[in-house]
């Protein structure tokens, strides 16, 4: 069994893991709260150009609502740090407040890594989507 199954349990089947590209769900529930102008400068552009790596994205088919871990600093910023975000079910988009997901891009070794963070980013992301599956 792999590591990251001994410390939870896992995700209800309707929950899939699909991180090949971000989900056109993301653009259109954010412009749907807002302008396309402004969807464009949320979260560093990270709706509008599929380039901000690595991402964790589940998406539920029977729901449709999705979660995505994904950079949401600039690439420029002395601190980057991995965002939670939540589609629920048919509408809606938002960020999950969470413990900041964070690395320091100018000391890769020193921890946390942006491998450690980004763990960190998906290990809550997995829980939230437990206690979520009790309210849907």
């Amino acid at each position: 069994m792999p590591d990251w199954q001994k410390h939870h349990p896992p995700l209800p089947a309707t929950w899939q893991r699909c991180d090949a590209g971000i989900l056109p769900l993301w653009w259109e529930r954010l412009c749907s709260q807002t302008s396309p102008q402004s969807a464009a400068l949320y979260a560093a552009g990270l709706f509008t150009e599929d380039r901000r790596r690595p991402i964790a994205q589940w998406f539920n088919p029977a729901f449709n609502a999705a979660l995505l871990v994904a950079p949401e600093t600039s690439p420029e910023w002395p601190v980057q740090r991995f965002g939670i975000f939540y589609a629920p079910p048919n509408s809606g988009f938002t960020r999950v407040h969470s413990a900041p997901h964070e690395w320091h891009p100018r000391e890769p070794r020193k921890s946390p890594t942006e491998a450690e963070a980004f763990r960190a980013a998906i290990d809550e992301a997995e829980r939230f989507l437990q206690v979520e599956m009790d309210f849907v």
